[in-house]
């Protein structure tokens, strides 16, 4: 669901810990922070092992002389929900059940504690709203053709005046690459007016393109239909013309169509109706 490659490059200038648990801190909030949809924040830590005759110590976090003169190095990272990968060098040949079941419990406790101070910078630092986004969704494949156009000619231009990239397959399934949200939110925007399927009784908010004494033609999303003079107000109305004008925003409910395909539309019947209540708000 988000079509991007993504490299993630870690530079560390110093460490006495461990810098690859120290990766995957820095790596969750970086992905975060450039929008990228995980999950959930992953942490690493890294847990050591010191034994000394019948006397073990597992140790929490250690630090590079932990590291290199204790018996283990054990790294976990994971969510809070559970591990997603572990990494284990030791210097004692095998491990019993016990000092893993210990050194796993105790890296669960301090993932946690982990998770929890990333969570309070994840919360404070809002996406990159020049992150690239991507969407995912599906037409009727028999708008497809209404969605390219002439030559291309309409999907052109919604790329061109949204700088994102649109990509439709033959089953419908549409893919927008935004530069970043607004970008792909405003490709969806017009494609959905040019799929929406009107529903018969639905209410629709739409814009009045003429005026003629016998009704208004109006405008919703990529449809157009007539609200005829009668179905203008809930009293009689003799000229369309002197009720309603061209560019005037216009609640409306799909009667239906006539005989010839035409779309037929109500502003009596949506009298006292919300434009927040519209399917297309």
């Amino acid at each position: 669901d988000w079509p991007f490659t993504l490299r993630v490059v870690s530079d560390v200038t110093e460490s006495n810990g461990s810098s690859s648990m120290a990766t995957v801190c820095g790596g969750t909030l970086a992905m975060l922070h450039a929008g990228v949809p995980l999950k959930a924040p992953v942490a690493g830590i890294a847990m050591g092992l010191v034994v000394e005759g019948d006397r073990i110590a597992v140790l929490t976090d250690i630090l590079g002389d932990e590291d290199h003169l204790g018996d283990m190095d054990f790294k976990v990272a994971g969510t809070a929900d559970g591990v997603t990968a572990v990494q284990m060098d030791n210097k004692v040949g095998s491990l019993s059940r016990d000092v893993l079941a210990r050194a796993l419990e105790q890296a669960r406790a301090g993932r946690a504690h982990i998770l929890e101070k990333m969570q309070a910078t994840i919360d404070a630092t809002p996406a990159n709203p020049n992150a690239p986004a991507a969407l995912r969704w599906s037409i009727n494949p028999a708008r497809i053709g209404a969605v390219i156009g002439s030559k291309g000619s309409v999907l052109q231009g919604i790329q061109s005046r949204t700088g994102a990239k649109v990509d439709i397959s033959d089953d419908g399934t549409v893919t927008v690459l935004g530069k970043n949200a607004q970008s792909a939110r405003a490709a969806r925007k017009a494609i959905d007016a040019i799929t929406m399927e009107l529903v018969k009784g639905g209410l629709y908010l739409g814009e009045v393109t003429n005026v003629k004494n016998f009704g208004a033609f109006v405008r919703v999303a990529e449809h157009e239909g007539l609200v005829h003079v009668s179905e203008l107000e809930d009293h009689r109305v003799e000229d369309a013309t002197t009720v309603v004008q061209p560019g005037q925003e216009m609640l409306v409910r799909v009667l239906g169509a006539d005989d010839k395909g035409r779309l037929k539309l109500s502003r009596k019947a949506a009298l006292g109706e919300s434009p927040l209540e519209a399917l297309n708000a």
